[in-house]
């Protein structure tokens, strides 16, 4: 194809770090979330603008709205991974890069509500970029000591991306409206209030996409100076060299952490080094030497759904939901008009002079965008700070414990912010951020890891990967309907705390879940290090021994494994999972 560069003339350096090939990627990435996120902060007011049914649907509108882009990316996600096994990452890359480009141009465009959702479930479909990101970032790093630091790189990446999406989308907003006898206050932005921002996303989208075609370079294995077609097709190739499978299931939780796909040595969605302490491996192999291949019943992974990671993944499904339902209600309820509990026409319980439960807290589309841009701060704060030292001191479980159990109150707390006078009303703001993004940043790559320790195997993580995969885009699915729909009715009825006291129902239900899922006792555990030093988390070796990892080999040619004609001068050390 015409993206895909011709083979490079000589092999990368495994021992240098591709700083200038990962930037560019980077670069790609960061405009991904941009263009996503932009739309959080003006959603509700467009759906109000196009009429959509009245004005307590527009909140479920919204939430269709939203939702529509993750929809079509996780029904597509397949068939852009088998494209970029057959033809390439780059042209899979660039093409996704189009998708973003027509999508926010036809919502800037966009005459009425559905034209508008055309154009992000467009979006949606024809973006494939999360599994190729991930996928060429495991192959330009080939250095086991280069993965922690690479592997950190695109979820910083994203979190930028989510401060600087909901920043564009809320500022440039209706620019005719909130910027007059400007330059932007023209009849194409009044016609199309919404178009400016898409516009500013499109033209760094384009900028990314050009650098991308230009600069990156093809990191598919059988595109490469090594590669040649019967080398390719030689079962006796070293797995590294062979022809890859892109994973595109990839699962995600909340916006400010991107998908992680639990297949790839990951950071699990954050920006620190998580590693190993222990690994049981069981090796069979032949007497000279060479592997020998599994039996049938060794890889069907028929037992691959134990009790206890069924009970991890309804964890992960219930936190996904209520966690979805947060990142929607938050610039909804931000904008809806506050209502003071002596205008309040149902009798409203809970009121004041300033506001009641029977609205919103009355914030601006440019407010409320500069506050989703702190909410990134933050996020990146207790990423970065919080917790790789909360899940180092603590341990993986207690982590996983403490946030699961106090995951309620983030939800319980936010109705009460309409009941605050002017003055207190950002400090409160900011604090339920505060409380919410510890709780759902520590929840969600604890909730990974503790999946992946449990796979009874390293073959079956390709099933839970999937499962996983299945069960966040189900739930990110329903959830911003069903919080927009809650939202409605509360809004109808006066008591817009309907919805969030769901949400915190949902998470009491997932803290009660919590008496189902057993602890494991033995097998590989992790632990989280940021990937600098920090003064405040002691060396590895001097915090804890590390437990010592458990090598079990098997010798000899059983009649369970395979004949002599399978495989046999494959390589050994290829052929060993990883946990």
């Amino acid at each position: 194809m015409v993206l895909t560069q011709p083979k490079t003339t000589a092999t990368r350096d495994p021992n240098k770090f591709p700083a200038a090939q990962l930037a560019l990627l980077a670069l790609v990435r960061v405009a991904e979330p941009i263009a996503l996120t932009s739309i959080f902060p003006y959603a509700w007011q467009l759906v109000l603008d196009f009429n959509v049914g009245d004005r307590a649907n527009a909140s479920f509108y919204a939430g269709i709205l939203i939702s529509a882009f993750a929809l079509a990316e996780s029904l597509t996600g397949m068939y852009w991974g088998g494209l970029s096994d057959r033809v390439g990452r780059k042209p899979v890359l660039i093409m996704g890069g189009f998708g973003v480009v027509a999508s926010l141009l036809i919502v800037g465009f966009a005459p009425s509500f559905w034209v508008a959702l055309f154009g992000r479930f467009l979006g949606g479909a024809l973006n494939g970029n999360i599994g190729v990101i991930q996928t060429m970032v495991g192959e330009l790093v080939t250095n086991p000591k280069h993965e922690p630091k690479a592997y950190a790189i695109m979820p910083f990446v994203w979190s930028i991306g989510v401060i600087l999406g909901p920043t564009i989308g809320g500022y440039f907003a209706t620019p005719a409206k909130n910027f007059p006898s400007t330059f932007v206050d023209i009849e194409l932005f009044r016609r199309f209030p919404y178009l400016l921002p898409n516009l500013i996303c499109t033209a760094l989208m384009v900028v990314s996409i050009i650098a991308g075609w230009l600069c990156l370079e093809e990191t598919h294995p059988d595109m490469q100076s090594w590669s040649t077609p019967a080398h390719v097709a030689d079962e006796r190739t070293p797995i590294q060299s062979r022809t890859p499978r892109t994973s595109m299931l990839v699962t995600q939780g909340p916006m400010s952490i991107p998908a992680v796909n639990l297949t790839q040595p990951e950071s699990y969605g954050t920006f620190n080094r998580v590693s190993e302490e222990a690994v049981e491996e069981e090796w069979n192999v032949r007497p000279d030497g060479s592997a020998r291949p599994p039996t049938d019943n060794e890889t069907s992974g028929s037992k691959w759904l134990t009790r206890r990671v069924a009970m991890l993944m309804v964890a992960l499904g219930i936190f996904t939901f209520h966690s979805m339902t947060y990142d929607h209600l938050m610039p909804i309820f931000f904008q809806d008009e506050r209502v003071p509990g002596s205008l309040a026409t149902i009798t409203t319980p809970i009121g004041t002079q300033y506001g009641s439960f029977a609205g919103g807290l009355g914030l601006t589309i440019q407010q409320c965008g500069v506050i989703l841009a702190f909410n990134g701060i933050i996020a990146i704060f207790i990423q970065g700070i919080i917790f790789p030292l909360f899940a180092s001191c603590f341990g993986i479980w207690a982590t996983f414990i403490f946030v699961t159990v106090l995951h309620p109150i983030a939800y319980f707390l936010v109705p009460w912010l309409a009941l605050l006078p002017e003055n207190l009303l950002l400090p409160g703001i900011y604090m339920c951020l505060l409380v919410r993004n510890l709780l759902s940043i520590l929840a969600y790559p604890i909730l990974l890891i503790l999946i992946k320790e449990a796979s009874p195997s390293p073959r079956t993580m390709g099933s839970l990967n999937g499962l996983a995969a299945s069960t966040g885009a189900a739930c990110r699915t329903l959830a911003s309907p069903i919080a927009g729909l809650l939202y409605g009715v509360g809004d109808r009825i006066e008591f817009t705390a309907l919805a969030w006291w769901a949400s915190a129902l949902v998470a009491v239900i997932g803290a009660i879940q919590l008496i189902t899922v057993k602890r494991a006792r033995s097998g590989p555990q992790h632990e989280v290090r940021p990937v600098g030093r920090c003064i405040l988390i002691p060396d590895a070796e001097d915090a804890r021994r590390r437990k010592e990892s458990v090598v079990r080999i098997r010798v000899g040619e059983d009649s369970g494994y395979a004949t002599e004609d399978d495989d046999e001068t494959t390589p050994f050390a290829t052929r060993v999972p990883r946990g």
